[in-house]
């Protein structure tokens, strides 16, 4: 498991381009650069948190987007936003409820080359066994053996299941979430 940052499971996989002596599936994530992050509204006021445990498995050839493939499990009891009470209801019933099940998934199926460094990440996502289609636009630099990826994605937090009973309206906290991704990789040797 590699520490990371997110919410809403929305949570996201980060496909990451190769260099050209890189096999596909040759790539580690370096934690200590890598955030998910998350963003949402609150009684009119915005809040950020992020997700700090994650695992990924990414599938990435640059010269083939589209056979690439990436799976990204998201621990759901890692979100912090950095507000006590927040912090303790996210693994409620109510949002996330982590008692039934911990993870988040998100399974990108291809990627999209969109021209110069822009890709979409084409794949679902499931939050408390709700199962969506998701596309996550991002951004793809290489330099040397190093991948960087950027990227964000808006959800709607209910189409999850997120906020129930007096949360499924948007009278307290806002319906649309920003799923934020900043991924660092490195190609792995002997690939």
């Amino acid at each position: 498991m590699i520490p990371f940052r997110l919410v809403l499971a929305a949570l996201v996989a980060v496909p990451l381009a190769a260099p050209s002596v890189a096999r596909a599936a040759d790539w580690a994530v370096d934690p200590a650069k890598s955030r998910i992050g998350f963003s949402g509204t609150q009684v009119g006021a915005p809040f950020k948190g992020r997700f700090t445990r994650y695992d990924a498995r990414i599938d990435f050839d640059p010269a083939k987007p589209e056979a690439g493939k990436a799976v990204v499990l998201i621990d759901l009891t890692s979100a912090e936003t950095g507000d006590k009470q927040r912090d303790e209801a996210l693994p409620q019933a109510d949002w996330f409820n982590t008692s039934k099940d911990k993870q988040a998934r998100f399974e990108a199926t291809r990627f999209v080359a969109k021209g110069g460094d822009a890709y979409d990440a084409v794949g679902t996502l499931t939050i408390r066994g709700l199962r969506k289609d998701v596309t996550l636009p991002f951004t793809l630099t290489i330099s040397g053996g190093t991948a960087h990826a950027v990227g964000h994605l808006d959800l709607v937090r209910t189409d999850y299941g997120v906020g129930q009973g007096s949360w499924a309206n948007d009278s307290m906290v806002a319906l649309q979430v920003g799923v934020d991704i900043d991924v660092t990789a490195s190609a792995k040797s002997g690939g």
